[in-house]
């Protein structure tokens, strides 16, 4: 009788640590995200026990002033691999590296990439451009890169409705502008936009990027969240409800 009432217990016991881990598990998967602006498009996505980053850059003319994006990650999303994007020299650790569209499985992560052209003239003069999606603490993410061409049917089935839309707004010959931009998201309709890829204090004299006030100005009558710091924190509870919003990230100086 003693040795059933233990086995009992012992039973009970590992369904309790066998709850618990899912438990932690599933509170992990839904706990945000905390996105932090490293400059231009290099963000780093911290939530559900890993750490991402997207675009590492060599600072040189639009990037000339900010601090080195390298820091540590567990997988780092390249949307193109230019003389300035897709810097990879410094990066601190052993992280996954992802580069070409496909899909991409990792333990309770799955992370797509879509191809794009990266310029207006189908990928014939920069080449293609990766945009990356994925879900992390229950939020879905969509990072633009540095996509220059209008979304085909494809890529919006693709894609779908993110969470949270990345999306370069500053122009330039490698990025959109700011109409094109506010086309994109009006495509996607995201619930927030994070707008990247505009002119800031960190650029040398030889960038001609437009300002993030342009890609506002044609947003007019969507709410405007300007940060404090260059993080924020992102929960499935703190998403709005209806419409969407944009977010505006102070950006790292050196």
């Amino acid at each position: 009788m003693k040795r059933r009432q233990l086995l009992g217990y012992a039973g009970a016991g590992a369904g309790a640590i066998l709850a618990t881990g899912w438990l932690n598990q599933a509170q992990a998967q839904t706990s945000g995200v905390t996105i932090k602006s490293l400059g231009h498009t290099a963000f780093l996505f911290t939530g559900g026990g890993r750490r991402i980053l997207s675009n590492p850059f060599r600072q040189i003319g639009c990037t000339a002033g900010f601090p080195s994006p390298a820091v540590a990650a567990d997988i780092v999303m390249i949307s193109s691999l230019l003389f300035d994007e897709g810097y990879l020299n410094d990066l601190p650790g052993e992280p996954r590296i992802l580069t070409d569209p496909g899909v991409y499985e990792f333990e309770n992560l799955q992370v797509q990439g879509i191809l794009t052209p990266h310029d207006r003239e189908g990928g014939r003069r920069f080449g293609t451009n990766t945009v990356w999606k994925w879900t992390q603490g229950g939020v879905t993410i969509v990072h633009m890169g540095g996509a220059a061409a209008p979304l085909g049917v494809e890529e919006q089935i693709l894609l779908g409705r993110p969470d949270i839309m990345l999306v370069p707004v500053g122009n330039g010959p490698k990025a959109y502008n700011p109409a094109e931009a506010v086309q994109a998201v009006q495509v996607l309709k995201p619930k927030i936009v994070i707008p990247t890829h505009y002119l800031t204090t960190a650029a040398d004299e030889g960038c001609e990027l437009n300002p993030v006030d342009d890609f506002l100005a044609l947003m007019q009558g969507t709410p405007v969240t300007r940060a404090t710091s260059g993080a924020l924190t992102v929960r499935p509870n703190d998403l709005p409800s209806q419409g969407m919003r944009i977010q505006v990230y102070q950006y790292p100086t050196a």
